[in-house]
């Protein structure tokens, strides 16, 4: 069956966009190719990463009912990428249920991720 739509970018909303691509940045190498005030972007080739200033942004709660997208990253030894993330202002919520297979993270303003080798 062909294709509907192609996806190209995946928006999240947030309270500070600059900072927040800085740490996206660190985390997948993507280069910020436009930013401003109230936006950024990441990413160039295939599916691009943007975060959009939102007046009164709250984070998700983590384990909670109003959690409602995470990102995944694939990376070679999660013990490492997990100390890296928190150096760059992750934080590592205490409701892990991915036992060994896969550790979730928050982002500097509360967008949940996982890491798994």
């Amino acid at each position: 069956m062909p294709a509907l739509a192609q996806l190209t970018t995946i928006v999240l909303d947030c309270a500070d966009p600059g900072p927040l691509a800085e740490f996206y940045r660190a985390v997948t190498g993507w280069e910020v190719t436009s930013s401003g005030e109230e936006y950024a972007y990441l990413g160039s080739d295939g599916v691009q990463l943007a975060l959009v200033r939102v007046p009164d942004y709250r984070p998700p709660s983590w384990p909670g009912p109003d959690k409602q997208a995470h990102l995944d990253f694939q990376v070679a030894d999660i013990d490492l990428a997990v100390k890296q993330l928190l150096e760059l202002g992750a934080t590592k919520p205490d409701f892990q249920p991915g036992g060994d297979e896969w550790t979730v993270l928050a982002d500097p303003q509360g967008h949940l991720l996982c890491l798994a080798a």
